[in-house]
């Protein structure tokens, strides 16, 4: 198994907007109908109104490569911009 974090700082009132536009846009349900895709949640920070975490949990690595190869992540990146201002990656594999 493949776990992935990702922590997101974003533009001060886009938090939620963000992660809005990922589901209208039909972009999660895609994420989460790949293949080898076992958890992708968002979390907001109770106390800091622009921390916005990621969880993905992947069968593989493997799967986790592809799916950033997708359609549906090549548009997210179109727009992440303007919500986001930074990101930080950690991963864990557990074999």
């Amino acid at each position: 198994m493949y776990i992935l974090y990702v922590e997101f700082t974003c533009h001060p009132g886009k938090r939620e907007a963000f992660v809005e536009r990922i589901r209208s846009e039909g972009i999660l349900s895609g994420i989460r109908a790949e293949d080898g895709c076992l958890l992708y949640e968002y979390y907001f920070s109770e106390g800091d109104p622009k921390e916005l975490l990621l969880v993905e949990r992947w069968t593989s690595e493997k799967h986790q490569q592809i799916h950033i190869n997708q359609p549906h992540m090549d548009r997210m990146r179109e727009f992440k911009d303007e919500y986001v201002a930074d990101t930080r990656l950690r991963s864990l594999e557990i074999i």
